[in-house]
């Protein structure tokens, strides 16, 4: 029971935040919003409020606003000025945008929130493991030790840790350890070793041979400062998800690793144990992935969207109204493709005994 409440807070804040952003953009610029659904499909109860029917429809995949003068029916002629095709190019082309922004937004806002109420975890830079045989061994470090500076260099955590000791490459290093009550100087080198990073890629990197600790500390912050943060973890998030997409693309990552509404939910109800704010933290993650999602250059996503919008702006008109109905019907093509492969994907993690594995050439 409990999953399937957190999914649906997930799912549900996602949309709502989604087509809330379409949704006030289109009433900024004037343009009449008929109707607010969440959900696709036959509606199941709704209520009119002001000019718009904000509905709950059967299928909770998404959701949708649909505006005047969207489609190809007839605008009366009194409420042309407020139809969505009546309006400037970059009016519309800001509507569209305005959903992916507030996914971004809330994103933002619940990394901020997380920062403002936990603090920011830092991972020290405490020795756990030493590895056998490595350059740290024959350089005597031990478990427990704190690394406090690399050549010099202050590193507080662990990823400032990584930083300075790639920088150096198998250049010597001096390091400053604090053993027990003592400060300590070690001298070593790093060996170039290949590993796998966070897409299975292998790649060489200098190391030293040590494992972290896995100890925490946590850093109160001050509001700006976690408005701050939780923007540079949006950012992050953003580049690492488009990273992600181009490792699918690329088949460095394989198509089994796609997730789909099972998935979500799944996850969703691990994250609700953990505590509101476990939940609320991986719906900010999930909203990045949605807002990069939906700006893909792939017909019947807002991206696009957007790029019949940049293609018009280039030859000074619209692509006619057949081309771009033949372009969305390979878009729903794609779409539908893809959800029949992460509903496959979850029902093989869900029932790996029970769903025949497709084979690979």
């Amino acid at each position: 029971m409990l999953t399937v409440a957190a999914a649906l807070f997930v799912l549900s804040l996602l949309i709502i935040i989604h087509e809330w952003g379409h949704f006030l953009a289109a009433r900024l610029f004037g343009v009449m919003v008929l109707r607010f659904s969440i959900g696709f499909g036959p509606k199941l109860f709704g209520k009119t409020l002001g000019e718009t029917e904000f509905c709950i429809s059967a299928v909770p995949l998404g959701g949708y606003v649909k505006l005047l003068g969207e489609g190809e029916e007839e605008v009366p002629p009194h409420l042309r000025s407020r139809a969505f095709s009546q309006k400037p190019l970059w009016q519309r082309a800001l509507i569209v945008f305005a959903g992916p922004l507030f996914n971004f937004l809330l994103a933002w806002l619940v990394f901020a929130l997380f920062f403002a109420v936990k603090g920011k975890p830092l991972m020290l830079p405490e020795v756990g493991k030493v590895v056998e045989g490595g350059p740290a061994a024959r350089a005597g470090l031990k478990p427990g030790d704190l690394i406090l500076s690399v050549d010099g260099v202050e590193v507080r955590t662990w990823e400032d840790l990584t930083r300075e000791i790639r920088k150096h490459s198998a250049r010597p290093l001096i390091l400053r350890v604090k053993r027990a009550d003592r400060v300590l100087e070690v001298r070593l080198q790093p060996e170039i070793r290949t590993v796998k990073n966070l897409f299975g890629e292998e790649v060489k990197v200098p190391v030293i041979g040590i494992v972290a600790s896995g100890r925490f500390e946590t850093e109160r912050v001050s509001p700006v400062f976690a408005l701050w943060e939780g923007f540079l973890r949006m950012l992050t998030l953003i580049k690492l998800t488009l990273v992600a997409i181009v490792k699918l693309i690329e088949r460095v990552l394989p198509l089994s690793s796609l997730g789909g509404p099972l998935l979500i939910a799944q996850m969703a109800g691990e994250q609700a144990r953990e505590g509101f704010l476990a939940l609320l933290l991986f719906s900010g993650i999930l909203s990045v992935n949605l807002g990069v999602i939906n700006l893909l250059p792939v017909p019947m996503l807002d991206g696009g969207h957007l790029v019949f919008y940049a293609l018009e702006a280039v030859r000074g008109r619209p692509l006619s109204a057949r081309t771009q109905e033949r372009i969305q019907k390979v878009g729903l093509a794609l779409l539908l493709a893809l959800m029949v492969l992460v509903f496959y994907n979850d029902l093989l993690r869900l029932f790996p005994r029970w769903v025949p594995r497709i084979p690979h050439p």
